[in-house]
């Protein structure tokens, strides 16, 4: 069994963080099957509501990822201290307050759905299968809040498997439940909504009964420690992983608007297919980021800055070495993932493949700032994480995505995301060299 305390070559690092990286792959892969049936059995325009209003839903949902990221830094400190006692407080009263948070989102989003969809351009049929999606989907928000905190939390806890268990778990429930639901009993897009509902159940529920009963884990769930002090160290913590969310959500929503305005319903499609790709290959990134949090929080709060040097050489390595295979692979998977989802149009079809050519380019770049944000976080400076999360989910990609299309057109939107990538590596690489003495990894 590895240890926080442990130390940790390459090879230990990928096998702590592997079962984090398919967590969140897992939870990626919820959109990829939905649009799978959908666009299959159902057809173009409720697919391209499930991709139009997916942004939406997830901007409710990634609150999980405040208290699951700053958290859990918080919690691997406090454990490195050596006060386990008040770890778990601190982690009881994370949750609650979290699935607080959710059931107030599953309100404010049955509210504001409509609104919402029609704000950003959608009408007619398309207007309404958003909000038919969405309705449903929002009803297990505080499930998928909880989700993606655990997520964050198991690796925490020294039980990386447990938790990519209940990811597989949760995966398999939506991948029969669609299956059944859309393609043999024929209830469309409602039952690809209650497909992944049920599924967002199983990941947030399972773990909190784990967490409510003994366990063998450093963590359990029971008295909360109500420290508001300690609440805003983790929301502050917390805030870039949050904030990097927030944007990807509202920047998918906005270059939505550009696809609409440049290439009408075919282009949301096709933005769409790359999307998919692009949540599995980020998932990744963040799932690495996230596995090896807790182990950078334990040595940062036990003082081993010799390891502290070590992780952080070794992390950028395996994350240059993913970024290169996901270039690859996005080259290649480009034709034939494309057919799985837009064969049947060979318009739409076209649109997708010259939207790969370029997108992939910005998965050399991507994995550099998402672990950097995550480094900080892990060593409790919110702000310098919030800063890189901020330029390059936010910043550069609104730059870009409003400008390069004026020039470009349709090509323009796809090279948006890789200028932006490619700003957010060379701030993040200027910033872990300005901070090298401060935390000593230099």
């Amino acid at each position: 069994m590895i240890r926080l305390s442990d130390h940790f070559t390459l090879g230990r690092l990928l096998r702590y963080a592997f079962p984090s990286i398919v967590m969140l792959v897992f939870t990626s892969i919820y959109g990829v099957v939905d649009g799978f049936f959908v666009s299959n059995f159902v057809g173009k325009t409720p697919f391209a509501a499930v991709n139009f209003i997916m942004p939406f839903l997830m901007l409710l949902g990634c609150v999980g990822f405040l208290f699951g990221t700053g958290g859990g830094a918080l919690i691997a400190v406090t454990l490195g201290a050596g006060h386990r006692h008040r770890a778990n407080r601190l982690f009881s009263m994370l949750v609650y307050v979290s699935l607080g948070c959710g059931v107030a989102l599953m309100l404010l989003g049955l509210l504001v759905v409509r609104p919402t969809a029609r704000a950003l351009g959608a009408e007619g049929q398309l207007l309404e299968d958003s909000v038919r999606y969405a309705r449903i989907i929002l009803l297990a928000i505080p499930a998928y809040v909880l989700q993606y905190e655990f997520q964050c939390l198991f690796a925490t806890a020294e039980k990386p498997k447990l938790g990519l268990y209940v990811t597989v778990a949760a995966g398999l429930t939506n991948m029969v439940l669609d299956a059944l639901f859309v393609a043999v009993l024929g209830w469309g897009l409602e039952g690809a909504a209650a497909a992944t509902a049920l599924s967002q159940c199983v990941g947030g529920i399972l773990p909190l009964i784990y967490f409510a009963r003994p366990n063998s884990s450093l963590l359990r769930l029971g008295k909360a420690w109500w420290n508001l002090r300690a609440l805003g160290k983790v929301l502050s913590n917390g805030s870039s992983e949050l904030m990097s969310n927030v944007s990807m959500s509202v920047v998918s929503m906005l270059y939505n608007i550009q696809l609409l305005r440049y290439a009408g319903e075919d282009g949301v499609a096709a933005y769409g297919v790359l999307m998919y790709l692009n949540m599995i290959f980020l998932a990744a990134f963040l799932g690495y980021s996230v596995g090896t949090a807790p182990v950078v929080s334990f040595h940062y709060g036990a003082g081993h800055a010799g390891e502290l040097r070590g992780l952080l050489r070794r992390s950028l390595l395996a994350v240059a070495l993913f970024a290169m295979t996901m270039f690859a692979a996005a080259e290649l998977l480009a034709r034939p993932l494309s057919l799985v989802f837009v064969s049947y149009d060979l318009q739409l079809l076209a649109i997708t493949l010259r939207g790969f050519a370029i997108y992939s380019f910005s998965f050399l770049f991507a994995g550099f700032s998402i672990y950097s944000s995550a480094f900080f976080t892990a060593l409790n400076n919110g702000l310098i994480s919030a800063l890189i999360s901020f330029l390059r989910a936010l910043v550069f990609q609104v730059a870009a995505v409003l400008l390069f299309p004026l020039i470009w057109q349709l090509d323009g939107i796809w090279f948006s995301i890789v200028a932006a990538e490619a700003l957010s590596a060379l701030v993040a690489a200027l910033l872990l060299a300005a901070m090298r003495r401060r935390y000593q990894y230099g």
